[in-house]
């Protein structure tokens, strides 16, 4: 009997660890679970940095905190009335609409160069006076410019009367009377003026400094001498700008450019000047796109009345669009554009968004055509939808876009 019992003692003493080890495993996986529910975290749908380990409200807003939701795959998203006023989502019933307009493309003013002069010197010489000293400088056309001492000169007007005294004593000879023209031709050439030239043939005295006069109006944008200068034949004074008429370059890009055609009419609008708008002919589309960029450019000229705009100004392009009746619409706020596509939010409950993707059509300032992906009847959110759209991103942890596909 006693053996029995010793037997027993030893086989109860073998058993024990086991038990115990089996009730830590047991504990140990309590505890994992615990852990697990405690991993559970909410945070404000209107201020992401608050995130918190139990359920509450927002110690800034208020709201009540929601739950992560990364591993759900309903695609809907819960909003209760109080957080809708909050974020001011309001909707549209979508519906049939005549849609027309205008697309506007920015643009800018520039140098029309054809209204630029560039001045060179016709001779050999050296800068005696220059009249014009910086740049920015408004000339009128006759102005003087600058004064240019030439030898060369000097020796032309000194041949020059010296035909006109032999023409003189063969009065009616007709190689006299070319080479007196042709003296005189190099005069003009040269930049002698016709007065000038009258004026050398009054005085009988050659003068080694001729004045240089402005061609035309403008502006100096650019000067290449200095006063005491010499320049040679060729050499370039100065450039001049004329602001009478600019050119409007606006930005296209190459989906909106094929709508343009070469002679179209469009209307222009300067920036702060909304109440003078210019008509304007479409004379150019840029044939390849610009250098780091995905943008092309069409260009027109429009008059500048009393030089009142400057190059570098912003300008509004308007061009007019295709009118279209009986077609889906929405505010152009309503879809949002990434880089998974374009969609929309649809209120499908009381309390419930859900993501739809769209394709769009014709587009003007305000609104936009819905080609496919929404019905007649749908519920459309129309402000708050980039809250919902971030709110999603935060809850899901994914874009609302993804794995969607266009409803028919």
């Amino acid at each position: 009997m006693e053996r029995k019992l010793f037997i027993k003692g030893i086989a109860l003493m073998a058993l024990a660890p086991s038990v115990f080890v089996a009730a830590c495993s047991s504990d140990k996986k309590t505890e994992v679970g615990a852990a697990k529910t405690k991993q559970q975290t909410f945070t404000c749908p209107m201020h992401p940095q608050v995130i918190k380990n139990e359920m509450g409200t927002c110690p800034i807003c208020g709201m009540d905190l929601v739950p992560f939701e990364k591993n759900s795959n309903d695609m809907a998203l819960k909003v209760d009335e109080k957080r809708q006023a909050l974020a001011n989502i309001t909707t549209v019933i979508i519906g049939g609409n005549t849609l027309s307009g205008t697309k506007q493309l920015n643009g800018r003013l520039t140098v029309n160069p054809e209204q630029s002069s560039y001045i060179s010197s016709r001779i050999a010489g050296r800068i005696e006076q220059l009249y014009i000293r910086e740049t920015g400088v408004k000339v009128n056309k006759g102005q003087p410019l600058y004064k240019l001492y030439s030898e060369q000169l000097a020796t032309l007007q000194q041949e020059y009367l010296m035909a006109v005294a032999q023409e003189k004593q063969f009065q009616g000879d007709k190689i006299e009377r070319q080479i007196v023209a042709a003296a005189r031709q190099k005069l003009l050439l040269y930049g002698q003026s016709e007065s000038q030239v009258q004026q050398l043939l009054k005085s009988q005295k050659k003068d080694p400094f001729i004045m240089f006069y402005a061609p035309e109006n403008g502006v100096v944008a650019e000067l290449s001498v200095t006063q005491g200068q010499y320049v040679t034949e060729g050499s370039p004074i100065l450039r001049l700008e004329g602001y009478g008429q600019l050119w409007v370059e606006a930005d296209v890009y190459p989906n909106e450019a094929s709508k343009i055609k070469m002679g179209q009419k469009v209307k222009v609008v300067v920036t702060g000047w909304e109440d003078q708008p210019q008509e304007m002919v479409i004379s150019f589309i840029t044939p390849s796109l610009q250098s780091g960029t995905q943008l092309t450019q069409v260009r027109g000229s429009i008059p500048n009345p009393g030089n009142q705009w400057q190059p570098g100004l912003q300008v509004n392009v308007f061009l007019p669009s295709v009118n279209k009746g009986d077609v889906l619409t929405l505010p152009v706020d309503a879809v949002i554009r990434d880089g998974k596509g374009m969609h929309v939010w649809v209120k499908t409950a009381k309390d419930s968004f859900e993501p739809r993707l769209v394709k769009t059509g014709t587009e003007n300032d305000s609104q936009v055509e819905i080609s496919e992906g929404l019905k007649n009847g749908d519920q459309v959110v129309v402000s708050g939808a980039y809250l919902l759209y971030s709110e999603y991103i935060l809850k899901k942890g994914k874009n609302p876009a993804e794995g969607l596909e266009i409803k028919s």
